[in-house]
């Protein structure tokens, strides 16, 4: 049974579109959670700006040639019907087991999914139509391009339901942050703690920044002792604006 798509809350949006996929690892990592950047998610064009949405999820398995055939591409259970039930706002997560020689999807695709309002396609695996899907303006991360179809190494089995993409597990309504480092995902339950830490995080590494940039040494700094942490404390207490 697939899972409702649920809608990002516009303040996690703004609050993190600062934020670096770099900083989320770190502060995800100090909770616990390693296995969290989808290994082989790469920008497909350069200047592809960050995005941030809830996973919508698609997956494959290997193919089986029964049912990985053109007119399965008709199917009820096909990546057309999966694309009309992604809400506006969602990044397109899919599972494509690393597959390199298969293309999951093309220009008309990603066409249609840009014209949905998706903010995203990130994929371990790779597309095709390379100039048509830059084309369409739809940001993609992934492992690059071939030519052939999906179908030719791939049989698409459902969306909304839990994947494997990039060694790193997709639950549905994930948060996922992409940028130049690739995606990573924040599970569902920690968003809200996780987009706190982070500006948190963002806004000391930022000072850390000035302080480099002034001369300072790093031994104390970075990570920051007490002497250092007060000081950061009072200067973050300075930029807070007055009432």
């Amino acid at each position: 049974m697939s899972t409702e798509p649920i809608a990002c809350d516009p303040e996690v949006i703004r609050r993190l579109a600062e934020v670096s996929t770099a900083t989320l690892t770190t502060v995800l990592l100090k909770k616990g959670l390693r296995n969290v950047w989808l290994r082989g998610t790469r920008p497909l064009a350069p200047g592809q700006t960050r995005q941030i949405g809830r996973a919508f999820t698609l997956r494959f398995v290997p193919a089986r040639e029964d049912l990985a055939t053109p007119a399965s591409w008709g199917s009820p259970i096909s990546t057309r019907a999966a694309i009309e039930a992604m809400p506006a706002g969602c990044i397109a997560v899919v599972g494509a087991m690393g597959v390199t020689d298969a293309g999951i999807f093309g220009d008309i695709l990603c066409a249609r999914m840009r014209r949905r309002g998706v903010a995203a396609l990130v994929s371990d695996g790779v597309v095709r139509d390379l100039e048509g899907v830059l084309g369409t303006g739809l940001p993609v991360w992934c492992q690059g391009t071939a030519a052939p179809p999906s179908v030719a190494g791939l049989t698409f089995v459902g969306w909304q339901e839990p994947i494997a993409c990039g060694g790193v597990a997709v639950f549905p309504n994930d948060l996922i942050v992409v940028d130049q480092d690739g995606a990573v995902l924040v599970p569902s339950e920690l968003i809200d703690a996780v987009t706190s830490e982070a500006v948190e995080q963002e806004r000391l590494e930022g000072w850390i920044m000035g302080e480099v940039a002034a001369g300072a040494a790093l031994p104390g700094l970075y990570p920051p002792n007490q002497e250092n942490a007060e000081r950061y404390r009072a200067w973050a207490q300075a930029q807070r604006p007055r009432s």
